[in-house]
């Protein structure tokens, strides 16, 4: 689904988006979806070239990892009914939707060289990467950009944004950031469960570039 098409569908996206996160009724949630406007949030893309990598890939992969999370949840919460303590609702959907907020500035629109299969070369629309905002990392800067927008969060929902990337974590080059997040899915099932959904929505949801 790219944004200039379907424009109409991603405002619909959003407004899903924004009604999910309100609906949580979590303190400073208003002020939260003001910051995610002001970083650009709604019109980022995932990634450069992985992943949903065009404008609105970013809301995209939230929504998609909030639907696969609150699926995992409820199958889950089947199978082991103990779970539905641990793993709260509104948790959940703040976990998903907001775990890649790190991402909304990042990104910026280039020209890059692209070879046809005539063997002519052309300039295509794509997007690079600028760390100079706020070079705090991944699942930390989401958590920090959070806190200093107001919102409230939980521990578990911390510790889940915090280490979301798991295996892919960067920081696991440190025995200490192993030993971490080994802890953190060790007291926090929602670890598990954001980690998972997320792996999901971009393996098998977006495998095809689009929804």
């Amino acid at each position: 689904m790219q944004y200039d098409e379907n424009k109409a569908k991603f405002r619909q996206l959003k407004q899903d988006f924004i009604s999910r996160l309100r609906a949580t009724d979590r303190e400073g949630v208003n002020d939260c979806i003001d910051e995610l406007e002001r970083l650009g949030f709604f019109s980022a893309p995932a990634s450069t070239r992985f992943h949903l990598a065009h404008e609105g890939g970013l809301l995209q992969h939230s929504m998609n990892v909030c639907d696969v999370a609150l699926r995992l949840r409820d199958s889950m919460i089947q199978l082991d009914p103990s779970l539905a303590s641990a793993l709260p609702e509104d948790s959940v959907v703040i976990a998903s939707l907001l775990h890649d907020v790190c991402k909304a500035d990042i990104y910026k629109p280039v020209l890059k060289r692209q070879k046809q299969p005539d063997g002519s070369w052309v300039d295509v629309p794509a997007y690079d990467c600028d760390f100079s905002h706020f070079p705090f990392g991944h699942g930390e800067k989401s958590v920090v950009v959070l806190i200093l927008s107001g919102l409230a969060l939980t521990d578990d929902e911390m510790l889940s944004i915090r280490w979301h990337m798991s295996a892919w974590e960067l920081a696991l080059q440190s025995p200490d950031a192993r030993a971490n997040i080994n802890a953190a899915r060790d007291v926090c099932p929602l670890c598990g469960l954001i980690q998972s959904a997320d792996t999901l929505a971009a393996n098998l949801l977006e495998r095809s570039n689009d929804l």
